[in-house]
């Protein structure tokens, strides 16, 4: 029987990444990346980095990996493995020279300024790809945990440790944040300048890794699950307050360091609303309709294309309109959450291009999904 709940949590939590696009675009903290803010003053709307980022990306994985124990069931490793590398692998790699080289010429321009204007001709377009990763980043770690999952996998061909897993009470299910806190330190506390230290931190493998394989041992199992959803008010009230209090005390600091995720604070924020999201979605949301459905099917795809939307309608009206900030933002929400779902419609239509940049062997159909 299909879990709807998951399947909701994760297209919800997708959208709730586009948002965050549009907010870390045009953020003052020094977070990196994005095309600056507007002025040195507060921006409150920033307030949202710091309610979603400690969490949000963690859920991701922990699905993932409750979705990988669930078909390797069903499937073989092999053709999981498979599945999992034309899916994950090659829209973010054949891809970026496809489609997402357009979001790297952006990327090299939100300094306002072009910083490859020196850079010969024929090596723009290699640069301008590698440099349209972007969120795609997500996926390509996610195949390299599946890789991980399967080595690990052979010493628990008889799921003892699966089993054992499974009888994790709430208390031990809190408890686990101690993992999501360990992760954080895998971090490289004083990242070199010209090394591969900051894209490392951007990667954090160590760290997801933790989410992605509780996902699959503990999480996955419909006991687990039962007992999260009991919770989900007192997890939701802890985790709220444990937030408010993160960002009253830390807002205007760049909240990406290593120092700041590391923070007990942050972690345990981080822990206790991934598990809150989870239980509250077990409890009040295991359903489906026409607009879900959709988005179930949709959202991967959407996820993938919709970079190229913030990166350039932002840089444009940043740089080239004198539009309210606003203003700004309304276009840029309205743009985010409309224009990349035409994208993925027409893109996963086109054959070929829609094996490259969406990893889709054929049109997806609602009676593929439910299979």
């Amino acid at each position: 029987m299909r879990k709807y709940w998951i399947d909701n949590l994760r297209w919800i939590t997708v959208l709730l990444v586009l948002l965050y696009h549009v907010i870390y675009f045009f953020n003052n903290k020094g977070v990196f990346g994005g095309v600056g803010g507007f002025g040195d003053g507060p921006q409150y709307q920033d307030l949202l980095m710091y309610i979603l980022y400690p969490w949000f990306m963690p859920m991701l994985f922990l699905l993932a990996g409750i979705s990988a124990r669930y078909s390797l069931e069903k499937h073989s490793a092999k053709d999981w493995i498979k599945s999992r590398t034309r899916k994950l692998l090659v829209p973010s790699t054949i891809g970026l020279f496809i489609f997402q080289w357009m979001t790297g010429f952006f990327n090299t321009h939100v300094g306002g300024t072009d910083v490859m204007a020196d850079v010969p001709q024929p090596f723009k377009f290699f640069v301008w790809s590698v440099s349209g990763t972007g969120p795609l980043w997500f996926v390509q770690v996610l195949w390299l945990m599946c890789l991980i999952l399967l080595l690990i996998r052979l010493f628990d061909s008889k799921n003892k440790f699966w089993n054992w897993c499974g009888k994790a009470n709430i208390v031990v299910i809190i408890l686990l944040g101690v993992f999501f806190w360990l992760g954080e330190h895998t971090l490289i506390m004083n990242p070199r300048p010209e090394s591969a230290d900051g894209l490392y931190n951007l990667y954090k493998p160590f760290f997801y890794l933790i989410p992605f394989l509780l996902g699959y041992f503990v999480f996955s199992h419909d006991e687990v699950q039962e007992r999260l959803g009991k919770a989900w008010i007192p997890l939701m009230i802890c985790a709220v307050i444990s937030g408010t209090v993160l960002t009253v005390l830390t807002f205007g600091e760049n909240n990406t360091t290593p120092e700041y995720l590391g923070s007990p604070l942050n972690c345990l924020y981080g822990w206790l609303m991934t598990l809150a999201m989870m239980a509250w979605f077990k409890s009040r949301f295991d359903m489906t309709g026409r607009f879900a459905s959709y988005m179930t099917r949709s959202s991967y795809g959407i996820y993938i294309v919709h970079y190229l939307v913030v990166a350039s309608l932002g840089y444009m009206l940043k740089m080239y309109t004198a539009i309210p900030p606003m203003a700004i933002y309304l276009i840029m929400i309205v743009a985010v959450f409309t224009l990349p779902p035409l994208m993925y419609e027409i893109l996963h239509r086109i054959p070929f291009i829609r094996w490259c940049v969406l990893g889709e062997k054929k049109i997806k159909r609602k009676q593929d999904s439910d299979k």
